[in-house]
């Protein structure tokens, strides 16, 4: 194929999408001999239409899955729809169309975009989360569950969207508001369905050590949110003799205790009150009801108590201390009672401080440095250090009095050495129409508590009825289904006789918990998936999503996973080897790209306008994945240019192709061409497999200008080595700029995808250059060491040293300043 003097992606780009697809080429288990690469990105809800926020995840896992393809793995590579949700739910309501409409109409545009973008992905394992096909197995694992007393029925405080008017996990709660509405969310006492993920807490702590190719900060942020606790429960008595238990992680300071401190709602306040005490402690626990817990506790939030009147007594010293009630104290944490120690917290301190409450200390530097006076003190102290003033334990270090004392506890029946987590168990049950029906029924005859009858298999799936969405989402009052007699009346499996359905339905990321092994078998109707071929392709290898999952759909999916092993469904207790986080993209107004700020970029309009491999590039070459980026036109322009560049490399030179032969040896301009081309292929691919692909088309670029500056061959060695050179640039191209390169490729002689050609090997004779190695600093710390070429410029320094993980995880976050080089020494980032 003559390859025109003109880029035009308008024409050429719809051509090899309906190539790629007709001939299947995106297909799994193409080569099942041959070793797999499961490539997964996060499946979208589709709300509205995509933007370049969604692109830049999906753009990441295609590179990876089309370099994996050429490297000669059979990859799968699927995508899917998380359908059910509250925003078609909102929608419904403002707008009067069934959500499933909507959801469908949406998924159209979504498919239509990712299509339109040339994204490898292996549509025929699509699947749909709101398919009853596909949620009749959130009931069956419900069940599988529920069977083995990993699910219950239980009456607790919920968080409360005053705007979804739904419950909501405290993972959706962002600074006392719902993250999807922004309503402020409020404490409810209320009965709802759990999951006993805490069961599963200890072992999701310690396999985060494994999970060696996920993000620091993800494992991290996992790590606090489970939040084990080693420490001892102990208990204060009252003047009746009521034991109030509490929780410490540091008992070896029980001595200085001079305050003992309850949640506002816990249940002895009521009758410990005095009579004098009682308006003004009534009227603080209303007020903590109404502000709720997460303001409450917010980082920055008063400190703020009131006194009952009574007092306990300490089971060490035997002295009374005074209750306090305070906001800081939940009752749904630890025992919703503390001993506060002014001296050695930093939060009892400054409460101390503020009521005129006594501060001992009682433990002092293990240096033996003197502190002074308490009544001096400006702030506690804190660490670990040598026992005063603490009767039989005095000078223990703190580590060996904490030891002691829990033993001194529990031989005398007044508490334990004990482990507590911050981790709740997962509340999953929800008060809307758009989920996953709860696969229960009550029965006076049978189950006159209400505990609830689980239906038997071959009663599944129990599916969403259709409603009048007028009539029954109106986001008032009971939940929906109630309002939906059909649905709600029908008999009792064990009698026969009249039943009520629940009404309430699934957490949606009860469908985001297991897809992935959906994808493997997405119409198998004997299992959730085909084991078979979960031993075959799990765990996925690769996984792409935004970090603000951490503590939601990463770790519920995890928990989910050791659950489908001990079903015999999986081989694995963990759902993915590799995570890979990316940023967000910022819109023109340096804001993050949302409907909610108007500052969306459809990626049909930039499509439209300058092609999709000049979007990939745009997107790709814009930064490492994991740091955010703002939109830039006036970049995206630039980047056009570079692919016209390409091709007209190519163009220019295609006649060359077929008569270019050499068969002696390369000197001169025809060797220098072929070094950098060899170079090319050897730095790109090492760039991909460290996740820089911004320095991956960074290596490119400078091979093409090579290939520029180097001029019409002049002899046929330099022909033949052109030639070579714009067939391996074209094949590094791939993953990046896909239409582009299958269509020079085609042009240069390629009877198929560049995909179908492989990965280019180089001769390694041609890539040897003189190696210096270089420190990394991040503000002067040492972060890592690169080797790189030694004629290396700082741009192609600074990138291979940004992709280095540690470096990565140093500089996430934080804005750079400015960047130091040290030309054969050291390269330093200064953030701030």
């Amino acid at each position: 194929m003559k390859l025109s003097e003109r880029y035009d992606p308008k024409s050429l780009e719809p051509t090899w999408q309906e190539r790629w697809e007709r001939t299947g080429l995106f297909r799994a288990d193409a080569r099942p001999q041959a070793p797999k690469k499961y490539v997964l990105e996060m499946l979208p809800y589709p709300s509205g239409s995509m933007h370049m926020g969604h692109v830049r995840n999906y753009l990441i896992g295609d590179v990876y899955a089309r370099y994996f393809r050429m490297r000669g793995f059979d990859v799968l590579h699927p995508m899917g729809w998380d359908a059910f949700g509250l925003p078609a739910e909102n929608a419904a309501i403002k707008d009067g169309v069934h959500p499933a409409v909507r959801t469908r109409e949406n998924i159209e545009r979504f498919r239509a975009a990712m299509r339109s973008l040339g994204f490898a992905y292996d549509w025929t394992r699509e699947v749909n989360t709101s398919d009853p096909e596909y949620y009749r197995w959130n009931q069956w694992f419900f069940l599988r569950l529920l069977e083995r007393d990993m699910v219950y029925r239980r009456f607790s405080k919920v968080n409360w969207c005053t705007g979804c008017l739904t419950v909501i996990a405290n993972e959706q709660v962002k600074d006392g508001r719902c993250e999807r509405c922004d309503s402020p969310v409020v404490d409810r006492q209320m009965p709802e369905w759990a999951f006993r993920i805490t069961r599963n807490s200890e072992d999701l702590l310690q396999a985060l050590d494994g999970l060696t190719a996920w993000p620091e900060r993800i494992t991290a942020a996992q790590r606090n949110w489970i939040g084990k606790s080693e420490g001892a429960e102990a208990d204060f008595k009252t003047a009746d003799g009521q034991p109030i238990r509490i929780f410490t992680t540091r008992i070896d300071t029980v001595y200085g205790a001079t305050v003992l401190v309850l949640a506002p709602d816990h249940p002895m306040v009521a009758g410990l009150t005095v009579p004098s005490r009682r308006a003004e402690v009534e009227a603080f626990a209303a007020r903590m009801a109404a502000l709720g817990k997460i303001e409450r506790t917010a980082e920055g939030a008063p400190k703020e108590g009131v006194f009952t009147g009574a007092t306990a007594t300490n089971p060490f010293t035997g002295q009374p201390v005074p209750i306090w009630v305070a906001n800081f104290v939940l009752s749904d944490y630890g025992t919703g009672a503390l001993m506060a120690v002014p001296a050695h917290d930093t939060r009892d301190f400054a409460f101390a401080r503020k009521y005129g409450l006594p501060v001992k200390q009682v433990v002092r530097p293990a240096d033996g440095r003197d502190l002074g006076p308490v009544d001096a003190w400006t702030d506690s102290f804190n660490d670990d250090g040598v026992l005063v003033d603490s009767g039989e334990f005095t000078h223990l270090p703190s580590e060996e009095a904490r030891r002691r004392m829990g033993a001194w506890l529990e031989q005398r029946g007044l508490g334990k050495p004990t482990v507590t987590y911050r981790q709740k168990d997962w509340g999953f049950s929800r008060q809307r129409y758009w989920g996953t029906p709860i696969p229960i029924v009550y029965c006076e005859r049978c189950d006159p508590e209400r505990k609830g009858i689980p239906l038997p298999d071959d009663q599944l799936p129990v599916r969403l009825p259709d409603i009048d969405t007028q009539a029954v989402l109106t986001g008032k009052g009971e939940p929906p289904l109630a309002k939906v007699k059909s649905f709600v009346e029908t008999t009792c499996p064990r009698c026969g006789g009249p039943a009520r359905r629940e009404v309430e339905t699934m957490d949606t990321f009860v469908d985001s918990c297991w897809y992935y092994a959906r994808y493997l078998s997405p119409h198998f109707e004997a299992a959730p998936f085909d084991r078979a071929l979960a031993h075959r392709w799990l765990p996925v290898d690769i996984y792409v999503g935004g970090p603000e999952h951490a503590v939601m759909h990463l770790l519920y999916f995890r928990f989910w996973t050791r659950w489908m092993k001990i079903l015999g469904l999986v081989p694995t207790d963990e759902p993915v080897t590799r995570l890979v986080t990316q940023g967000i993209v910022n819109g023109p107004d340096g804001r993050k790209m949302s409907k909610r700020w108007g500052n969306v970029v459809a990626p049909a309009t930039i499509v439209d306008k300058y092609g999709a491999d000049t979007v990939r590039m745009y997107v790709l070459f814009a930064g490492p994945p994991e740091r955010d980026f703002d939109w830039s036109d006036e970049q995206m322009e630039g980047q056009a240019r570079f692919v016209k560049r390409v091709w007209a490399l190519a163009a220019t030179h295609q006649d060359l192709a077929a008569a270019a032969t050499h068969d002696g040896p390369f000197e001169g301009k025809a060797l220098d061409i072929r070094r950098a081309a060899h170079k090319c292929v050897k730095r790109v691919g090492e760039a991909i497999d460290r996740l820089s692909f911004n320095t991956a088309i960074s290596f490119v670029m400078e091979c093409v200008n090579s290939l520029y500056d180097a001029g019409r061959p002049e002899t046929p060695a330099e022909a033949a080595a052109m030639s070579e050179a714009i067939r391996l640039v074209t094949r590094v191209l791939t993953p990046f700029a896909p239409h582009v390169a299958d269509a020079i490729a085609e042009g240069y002689g390629a009877k198929d995808s560049t995909l179908t050609l492989g990965w280019p090997t180089f001769d390694a004779t041609l890539v040897v250059d003189e190696v210096l190695p270089y420190a990394v600093q991040v503000n002067g710390k040492l972060r890592g060491e690169i080797r790189i070429a030694a004629d290396a410029g700082e741009s192609e320094v600074r990138a291979m040293a940004e992709g280095e993980e540690k470096v990565r995880a140093a500089l996430a976050g934080k804005a750079l300043r400015k960047v130091v080089f040290v030309p054969k020494r050291l390269i330093n980032f200064v953030v701030g």
